[in-house]
């Protein structure tokens, strides 16, 4: 694969091997992309933990529907079913 900096960016990366935090661009590109990964899974835990403290505050105000294990467990075969035969 092939990656065109700007050259800003590409700046950027030079400084960062020049400095010695990194031997290589690649170094400088997979600690970047690591980052970036890192930021998208703590952005999706966040958005987690904001629902599940949604979801607190409904049951503490007595917001709950009725739970039927029986229409769950429905629901559920009903999703796998369709790729059950997708192998």
């Amino acid at each position: 694969m092939t990656i065109h900096l700007s050259g800003d960016r590409e700046e950027i990366v030079r400084s960062f091997i020049e400095d010695g935090r990194f031997t290589s661009e690649d170094e400088v590109i997979d600690e970047a992309l690591r980052l970036l990964q890192e930021r998208d899974e703590q952005a999706k835990l966040a958005d987690l933990r904001r629902d599940i403290a949604v979801g607190i505050e409904q049951a503490d105000r007595g917001e709950l529907a009725p739970f039927d294990p029986h229409a769950t467990l429905e629901r559920i075969r009903s999703r796998q079913a369709p790729t059950a035969g997708q192998s």
